[in-house]
């Protein structure tokens, strides 16, 4: 599935110079992404008044405010109101009608942004979480200012209603509300603000209560309830609240959506009309749709769903009988369909978008007056699920008595934000991706199918071996045509240095991984970690337990070559699936327990009342291994295993004067970090993972541990960060401090282990000898991870992300090592092993920053993988954003740089070659010319002529012996 708007969703980024210009914005991507959007807070809106375009206006799930170009996806602007709204959480964003500004509310937070810049205009925190924002789109006749002020609802102890000046934000009014009932939302008229109140009966059912307030001084003008008794059992029959429409309406349904009931708020009648069944078959949702605007035509539209079908009826207002009558119904349509509610002046116009089409009808009528046909969004690759549309928004241009143009930003059940224009789709966004809680990579299953394929042959006899490699070259040779229409654009590439990334069918240099992504939602989408502009497959991922089916919402995932491994912690470590990784198919057998476990050497942990209890994988009933019991008001925040897949090229670090300290290397290490909130005390600990034995333990006192707390371990060596709290002799600060172990301190001494021939983790009595250094770092890192390469030779960088600047820096380990003299400089042999005088502090080199401009937003966490060249590593950064990247710590000793210029040296080949053959030549003349001159010469040579025999030509000397 191509993804046009991979590329697009960084346009608004603007170009840096980094360390290696050839690399920077061509070996990393960056997905700047917003979440998925929600129906009721994404609306297209002019920015300028005097201008027609538009922008896309979401506050998403995830609790992100942002701008879309619609032209081409890009993202113009984003804030971060909160880390995540989800949909139980109230969130709101509303735009008055030809205003530059946007008003969103989260939480108890509203805040006023300008529509084209995202520039914050003014904050308010209401006394209690918000439950509405809205616009008031009538003035109050206290000045002539056009900003268009707000009013805001509040629950908590003092329910509120409060005015907002638009453009200060401050509260110009607000009507306290009794605390009996429940605050539910707003609504307003040309003449009046109401507030919406649920009144919960003795039965357990909900009467609405509204109170009629005067927009200029807030005060009550009147208050009554609606005859809803025995139908409202839930707010969530409640499908709509009118807002700053020409008769706003407050509309709900029974809990069988039986009949819809629908009142003209300001008014005590209650319209009532059957809702139909289609098909014998219940509706299980009904939505309704109403213009936002006080100009607009009273008209609305109720949206009906049953499991397989759905159909609308548009619903006319008569302000002045203050009657409802339905005017018309679109007909029942199979299969999934969204509406949308457009405006042009006062017209009001509905939208329909299905699998197969776009169709535009007037709210005044059912003629059509636009309909343009889709090819569908499709089946999601890797499965046989059908996508379908969730949400929409439309604009639509209006000529004469038609509509000449609409596009629509459509949510789709994949998690993918698409545009509409006409009916093609203009460009897609991977919301879905914003919601990542894990992520792994692997190789493509045609790799791994070969490198099966080719160890086969090396463990078989020759016969075997030989009819094995025949049977294989007439399989792939049912690939050669389309090889052969490839090596054209691979000389040509050859020829001009761009075919380093030719893609995962040929992928000599390992950049192209699949990285599978595991969505909160239950959905694995995978992609190519050498090109990001392409998606290679998505589905929605179920379980089998207990005979039926059940959908992950807490993905975890592994791999192993060619597989992902996906489970649900909530439904048990042993119940998963695996899914081929170039496809996504389902695969029968999936990761032995072996590889599929993050821990070392089998170890599995459980958190168990507040200790840590160590077992073996795949042994329920077995005995715990060793038990770690924190002490009294002690917590664990963390334990970082050793990584599995850990090469290690050397056994020891060799000294300038070509000495050996030997390293403590041991597969089964882990970091445990704990606190005491009592004390703010952070403590450390590096343990042995199969006999639970302590090797090293650091005690720091004075810490925030609001603030986050990361580690990291890796060969011999860890890190981990912390931040300190002010005190009187010292102010707040973070502070990283890294150790490494060694097996004795002493060159070309191996301590006590020098004279074990076998080693056991269990008897084992030796502890490491281990060095640490602490540097006081800019700012906090949230996580901590390092780079992997194929066998270990290259250098390791640590990988950092940086919360506070929304980066990712990488900082070399030459920088942070324990070794680093204190108080003096590094005598000359230590300038050979590159190290440098210990400084307390590190400042973050802007050269480090693997994002380079970008703003890396919500980043959790960072996985990497090792390539096939040695010198480089595979980072991928997931959260909100997702970040990609290549790493040669080393620098690229065994590959070329992209700059480098294949074309200049085969020019420059050729050219002594051509050289060769045209002066060749030339010189076999000149030296046959030479010889017959000198033979010439020779037969006029008188030697006696000479004074010396040396002054006859060499041809008369030879002759005459």
């Amino acid at each position: 599935m191509r993804l046009s708007l991979i590329t697009a969703a960084c346009l608004s980024l603007r170009s840096t110079l980094a360390v290696f210009l050839d690399e920077a914005y061509h070996v990393d991507y960056h997905f700047a992404l917003l979440g998925q959007p929600q129906d009721d807070t994404t609306f297209f809106h002019q920015p300028n008044p005097a201008s027609k375009a538009s922008l896309i206006y979401t506050l998403s799930e995830r609790g992100v405010l942002g701008a879309v170009n619609p032209r081409d996806g890009s993202l113009v602007w984003r804030q971060v109101l909160a880390q995540d709204v989800g949909r139980a959480n109230a969130s709101f964003l509303r735009a008055g009608e030809d205003q530059d500004a946007v008003v969103g509310g989260v939480g108890n937070r509203v805040a006023a942004w300008s529509a084209g810049e995202g520039r914050l205009v003014w904050d308010h925190h209401a006394p209690g979480p918000l439950e509405d924002v809205e616009i008031l789109e009538i003035g109050d006749g206290k000045d002539s200012t056009s900003t268009k002020d707000a009013v805001v609802l509040s629950s908590g102890d003092k329910p509120v209603v409060q005015r907002l000046d638009g453009a200060t934000g401050a509260v110009k009014w607000q009507h306290q509300l009794d605390g009996v009932d429940a605050p539910y939302q707003l609504s307003a008229s040309t003449t009046q603000v109401f507030a919406i109140l649920l009144h919960k009966t003795m039965l357990g059912y909900y009467k609405i209560r509204v109170i009629s307030l005067d927009p200029v001084t807030g005060k009550k003008t009147d208050e009554y309830t609606l005859s809803s008794e025995n139908e409202l059992a839930t707010a969530d029959t409640i499908i709509s609240v009118g807002a700053n429409s020409a008769s706003p309406i407050i509309a709900w349904t029974d809990s069988t959506h039986s009949a819809l009931k629908v009142n003209i708020i300001g008014t005590k009648t209650v319209s009532s009309f059957n809702i139909e069944k289609h098909d014998g078959k219940a509706v299980e949702r009904v939505r309704l749709h109403a213009p936002y605007h006080t100009n607009s035509l009273p008209h609305f539209l109720v949206h009906y769903e049953t499991a397989s079908s759905h159909w609308a009826e548009v619903y006319h207002v008569d302000l002045k009988k203050s009657k409802i009558s339905q005017a018309y119904t679109l007909p029942k349509v199979s299969g999934k369909g969204v509406f949308s509610t457009s405006n042009s002046d006062a017209n009001v116009y509905f939208t329909r978008i299905t699998a197969s089409e776009v169709v535009t009808v007037s709210s005044v009528s059912h003629g059509v007056l636009g309909r343009w046909t889709i090819n569908g969004f499709g089946v999601a690759s890797g499965s046989d699920e059908v996508v379908e549309p969730i949400s929409a928004v439309s604009e639509v241009s209006v000529k004469g008595d038609q509509v000449s143009a609409i596009r629509s930003a459509v949510l789709l059940s994949t998690g993918d934000w698409v545009l509409e224009r006409d009916g093609k789709t203009a460009w897609q966004r991977p919301e879905s991706l914003a919601d990542t809680v894990s992520a792994t990579f692997t190789t493509p299953q045609e790799v791994q199918e070969l490198k099966h394929s080719l160890e086969i042959e090396a463990h078989s006899n020759v016969v075997s071996a030989y009819v094995h490699r025949i049977t294989r070259h007439m399989h792939e040779l049912q690939r050669l045509p389309l090889y052969l229409a490839k090596v054209p654009a691979s000389v040509v590439g050859s020829f001009l240095g761009t075919s380093t990334d030719a893609g995962a069918a040929s992928d000599p240099f390992g950049y192209h991984k699949v990285i599978a992504c595991a969505t909160k939602g239950g959905r694995i989408v995978a992609l190519d970690a050498g090109d990001p502009n392409r998606i290679l497959w998505s589905r929605t991922v179920t379980l089998i337990k207990d005979g039926a089916a059940a959908r992950v919402t807490q993905p975890k995932i592994d791999s192993c070559p060619g597989v992902f491994d996906v489970r649900d912690e909530s439904l048990g470590p042993h119940i998963s699936v695996s899914l081929n990784a170039t496809n996504g198919e389902v695969v029968p057998k999936g990761c032995p327990p072996s590889t599929a476990v993050s821990a070392p050497q089998g170890v599995q942990y459980t958190l168990k009342d507040g200790a840590l209890e160590a077992g073996q994988v795949g042994k329920i009933d077995s005995p715990s291994l060793w038990d770690f019991v924190p002490a009294e008001n002690e917590r664990i925040l963390s334990l970082i295993p050793r990584p599995v897949n850990d090469p290690v090229a050397s056994i020891g670090k060799v000294l300038g004067d070509r000495r050996v300290l030997y390293k403590y290397l041991d597969t089964n290490l882990a970091l445990l970090a704990t606190a005491k909130d009592t004390t703010n005390t952070a403590y450390f600990y590096v343990l042995n993972t199969v006999s639970g034995a302590i090797l090293y333990s650091a005690i720091h006192a004075g810490v925030d541990l609001s603030a986050p707390i990361s580690s990291i371990i890796s060969e011999n060596w860890f890190a981990y960060s912390y931040t300190a709290l002010s005190s009187d002799s010292t102010s707040k600060g973070h502070h990283l401090v890294v150790g490494e172990m060694f097996e004795s301190l002493i060159p070309n001494d191996r301590g006590p282990f020098s004279n074990q021939a076998n080693f056991s983790s269990i008897e084992s009595t030796a502890s490491p000898w281990t060095l640490s250094h602490t540097y006081q770092i800019p700012e906090p890192i949230s996580k901590l991870t390092v780079t992997r390469t194929q066998q270990g030779i290259t250098s390791r960088q640590l990988l950092a992300v940086l919360p506070s600047s929304n980066s990712i820096v990488g900082i070399a380990y030459t920088i942070l090592d324990p070794r680093r003299p204190v108080d003096r400089d590094p005598t000359k042999d230590e300038q050979g092993e590159g190290l440098i005088r210990y400084a307390p502090t590190i400042e973050f080199n802007p050269n480090w920053y693997l994002n380079h401009q970008r703003e890396l937003v919500g980043i959790d966490n960072v996985v990497t993988s090792p390539a096939l060249v040695e010198s480089t590593s595979i980072v991928f950064a997931y959260g909100l954003d997702i970040f990609g990247t290549r790493l040669s710590p080393s620098f690229g000793f065994d590959v070329l740089g992209k700059g480098f210029n294949k074309f200049q040296m085969l020019a420059t080949v050729a050219g002594l070659f051509v050289a060769t053959l045209v002066v060749a030549p030339l010189v076999s003349t000149s030296m046959i010319d030479e010889l017959l001159q000198d033979k010439k010469s020779a037969d006029n040579c008188d030697v006696t002529g000479y004074k010396e025999a040396s002054q006859c030509p060499m041809a008369v000397r030879l002759s005459e012996g």
